[in-house]
């Protein structure tokens, strides 16, 4: 089992970026865990949403095989509690995917295209969050999940 992360825009931040790959070392122990960066489309004030949408689009599909399986990170789809997600995950790996792709859109969000393309949509939190620190909570959220499904000593509850 693959797991890739595809994410629109880099991280700048050295902070931002240490705690993720904190993170995503941690996940690797796991499964093999990758992010993929596309570009962002610069956004000018004359520059209408639908047509950012539809270029990232382009090189997030792009990034996709047709045997992925596709979650979108996105305010529509369905909550989980942290064992409900690893509950989640875990039926997956026992239907035998080979990737699972997690995707974050940019700042306008997803074009009809990817909704489209999705196998799953996952909310994690109904709040807006930026691109930097979503990233951070997606990663942290995961490993949280592996330790629930190995039983270690990560997760109180």
């Amino acid at each position: 089992m693959n797991i890739k992360l595809i994410v629109v825009g880099k991280t700048d931040s050295g902070a931002f970026l240490s705690i993720f790959n904190d993170y995503a070392k941690r996940i690797n122990r796991y499964v093999k865990f990758e992010m993929k960066v596309v570009k962002d489309v610069p956004k000018t004030a004359k520059t209408p949403p639908e047509i950012v949408r539809k270029k990232e689009a382009e090189q997030l599909i792009q990034n996709i095989t047709e045997t992925d399986y596709v979650i979108l990170l996105d305010e529509k789809g369905t909550e989980f509690k942290s064992t409900e997600f690893a509950d989640f995950l875990n039926k997956k790996f026992t239907q035998s995917l080979k990737n699972i792709v997690f995707i974050i859109g940019g700042a306008y969000g997803f074009d009809k295209s990817v909704y489209e393309r999705c196998n799953f949509m996952c909310s994690m939190s109904k709040m807006t969050f930026s691109h930097q620190i979503i990233r951070i909570i997606f990663a942290e959220q995961l490993y949280r999940a592996f330790t629930i499904i190995n039983n270690e000593p990560y997760h109180n509850e």
